[in-house]
């Protein structure tokens, strides 16, 4: 084989993989438009961009879904720890209050799935 068709060939398996994982992947926006970062931010005493920055090693269940336990703790625990480096006055109780304010459907909207 030439090698400018092996490099074609690696092209295409790697091309072949990013539309694979981009289809399979679930419908989450990382920065939702609707997500009102400016309120959230202001109400927890950092920048938009040190939410949004925490925000995005969070994986939010997709919308209409309610999240299964473990990942709303382990979001949870991502989420509070990395906006404490902001802001170390950021509670757990302080979060909540805050997220649910303006979590489309509030608390009850976080709330795990019950296991079937």
């Amino acid at each position: 084989m030439h090698p400018d068709q092996s490099v074609l060939l690696a092209l295409g398996v790697l091309l072949t993989g990013l539309v694979n994982t981009a289809v399979a992947a679930p419908d989450v926006l990382r920065d939702d438009p609707k997500r009102p970062v400016a309120e959230i931010s202001k109400a927890l005493h950092i920048q938009p961009d040190q939410f949004r920055a925490c925000f995005a090693n969070v994986s939010p269940a997709p919308a209409g879904q309610h999240p299964e336990a473990e990942r709303t703790h382990a979001n949870k625990a991502v989420l509070l720890a990395c906006l404490q480096k902001a802001n170390p006055k950021i509670t757990n109780d302080a979060l909540d209050a805050v997220m649910d304010r303006y979590r489309p459907g509030g608390r009850e909207a976080q709330m795990p799935s019950p296991k079937q």
